[in-house]
């Protein structure tokens, strides 16, 4: 039996990306956030008009995609309700957000510099993604939510996440990623079967 409903949010699951930028006056922004997916080489990001990281975005057009696995959920919460915009727009700061320039300080991570953008990687999240920017896709109004294209130019993975007979590939059963599943916070479970919607090997694999 199915029940008609409104939702509030339509958040069935997608990973937790922090997205480090650079700011106008060449210091390091970062920002979780939990709206993004990949398609071949390139990602679409959901964020707020209103917030520093797509001002950086904008301007800079690059950034780094960091993602952390489960056990930086601590980090990720003591960036919560805040942003790098000051003053804070009153949207934000109606919800309680206040104003932090030094992000990597207050979350207790590393900055660790990048080959392809300025903006810094996060050393303790075990995936890092180069990303140069493409394209801003408007929502519809009164919205300031806008999606953004991004190309991933270079992709740094921990060793011990790499198929050790293929090692151009990410072993899933290594991988635990933080995933916001309808505003809280999940990591993965157990492989139930192997896929054969987008196969990595054989004769159908995924280009």
């Amino acid at each position: 039996m199915h029940t008609i409903i409104k939702p509030k949010i339509l958040y069935f699951g997608t990973s937790v990306v922090l997205i480090s930028t650079v700011n106008e006056d060449g210091t390091p922004n970062l920002a979780p956030m939990s709206s993004a997916w990949w398609l071949n080489q390139s990602c679409m990001l959901g964020l707020s008009s209103k917030s520093q990281t797509v001002q950086n975005l904008l301007r800079e057009r690059e950034c780094v995609l960091n993602l952390p696995s489960v056990d930086l959920i601590p980090a990720i919460d003591r960036l919560t309700l805040l942003t790098g915009r000051n003053p804070v727009p009153e949207s934000k700061a109606a919800r309680g957000y206040r104003h932090e320039a030094d992000k990597f300080g207050i979350a207790g991570l590393t900055p660790l510099p990048s080959l392809a953008v300025r903006a810094p990687r996060v050393q303790e999240c075990p995936v890092h993604l180069e990303a140069s920017f493409v394209k801003l896709h408007a929502f519809e109004e009164p919205s300031s939510l806008v999606a953004i294209e991004v190309r991933i130019e270079n992709a740094h993975i921990e060793e011990q996440l790499l198929m050790e007979a293929h090692p151009q590939y990410i072993n899933p059963a290594k991988w635990n990623p933080m995933i916001m599943n309808f505003c809280e916070y999940f990591g993965l479970g157990e492989q139930q079967s192997a896929s054969r919607l987008a196969p990595v090997f054989g004769p159908n694999a995924v280009n």
